[in-house]
């Protein structure tokens, strides 16, 4: 490291959307010493691996390949005057913002006046899904095939089944594409995609068979993947399949939060915040999906600008002292997480994460989505939904006197 004690204002942990839209707008906000850590040889995250449209309409008001919006996104970093570490691997989040470092040159220690978590997410691996069958070579994340297609260069397979109907799916399905790769079918547990429609009519266009209410049950293969085992409504069968691509069931990259003391959310999966991104230690803010885990770039990046403006209010000494004496409860089956977790006792403006929640489900729910607080209704919106799907509501302001907010689903 150039300084094994280097002292900053904002050090940025991830070089991704959210970590680089952070960077620049902490800058157009005269924050003078902003730092970005990012442990891969290039900045840019997730879009730097992906070779296709469309991104970048929210931010550059133009349609971009994945690597051609990353790259825009470092040069503003860098021109707006962030500083770009590559190669460097946070391995210890400290307390009021003192980072442990490394890099081909050794360790060092950072210490920042507030330091911003974005560290995005990891897709769920066979082995946590529960997949039976051979080990086989052959069985790729969608962040491994396009690392291999469009970094690499090369062909993993030529007929594989992609797994699951997340809007990951649909991508995997497009660098298959760009890599003369047809797909036997695109396989999902539920009774439909789990993207939003126009999305699922891409493999109806591709001519990809879509086999919905189906499990896949095995994988066979010694060295490479020969075939699978299928189990849905209509029984049990077997496709020839030469690959299979495990999309989807995104989770933070949360490590470093559990090593380093930091309050975690269970049903997100990522760390429990306030309305202003703000962790149990108030030196620390995250954005992007390191909050959840299930969000596009240009929301990740809309999330690092507003986590930005919240950290420059905090370095200002702007920000109300946190509370953390009442999360928010669930109180339905259905629902998977509701974010920030904390509720504001302040209004909105100038909020970190934006003035709603951000809410999931688990299953299919319709009804109406409200949130009380002792029997009184302080939000509620109509809902029918799937998992997975975008769930914004009002982020109201509590009473500091009533009981914790609850949130449920009310019959319409």
């Amino acid at each position: 490291m150039s300084d094994p004690d280097e002292t900053v204002d904002v050090a940025i942990v991830g070089g991704g959307p959210a970590g680089l839209a952070a960077a620049t707008e902490l800058r157009r906000h005269g924050v003078a010493r902003v730092l970005v850590l990012e442990r891969e040889a290039e900045a840019g995250g997730i879009p730097r691996h992906c070779g296709h449209y469309p991104f970048g309409m929210r931010e550059f008001h133009r349609l971009l390949r994945g690597p051609d919006y990353a790259a825009r996104l470092v040069r503003r970093a860098e021109a707006a005057g962030a500083v770009i570490r590559t190669g460097t691997t946070v391995t210890g989040l400290g307390p009021d913002g003192r980072l442990s470092v490394c890099d081909d040159r050794g360790t060092a220690t950072v210490t920042a006046r507030a330091v911003l978590l974005a560290t995005g997410v990891r897709e769920t691996s066979r082995a946590a899904r529960l997949i039976g069958g051979e080990k086989p070579g052959g069985i790729l994340p969608t962040g491994a095939l396009q690392g291999l297609v469009y970094l690499n260069h090369q062909k993993p397979f030529d007929r594989p089944v992609i797994i699951g109907s997340e809007l990951v799916a649909f991508s995997a399905l497009l660098t298959c594409r760009h890599a003369g790769i047809r797909p036997v079918a695109i396989i999902e547990a539920g009774d439909r995609a789990t993207a939003r429609w126009p999305v699922p009519l891409l493999a109806r266009f591709l001519g990809i068979p879509f086999l919905a209410r189906t499990r896949l049950e095995a994988i066979h293969g010694t060295r490479r993947v020969e075939g699978i085992d299928l189990a849905g409504a209509t029984g049990e069968r077997s496709l020839q399949a030469d690959g299979v691509i495990v999309t989807g069931q995104f989770r933070p990259e949360a490590s470093l939060l559990r090593e380093g003391g930091l309050r975690i959310d269970p049903a997100t999966g990522g760390p429990e915040v306030d309305g202003w991104g703000r962790l149990s230690d108030p030196a620390y803010f995250a954005a992007g999906n390191l909050l959840r885990g299930v969000e596009t770039a240009g929301w990740s990046w809309a999330e690092g600008r507003r986590a930005a403006s919240a950290i420059a209010a905090h370095l200002r000494g702007d920000l109300p002292e946190g509370d953390r004496s009442a999360p928010i409860a669930l109180d339905h089956a259905a629902l998977k997480f509701a974010m920030p977790q904390i509720l504001p006792m302040a209004p909105a403006e100038g909020r970190g994460l934006a003035p709603f929640l951000q809410i999931r489900l688990a299953t299919p729910a319709r009804g109406r989505l409200c949130l009380w607080q002792g029997d009184r209704i302080i939000a509620y919106r109509r809902l029918n939904h799937r998992p997975e799907q975008r769930i914004l509501m009002p982020l109201p302001t509590i009473d500091p006197n009533a009981p914790p907010p609850r949130l449920t689903i009310e019959p319409s």
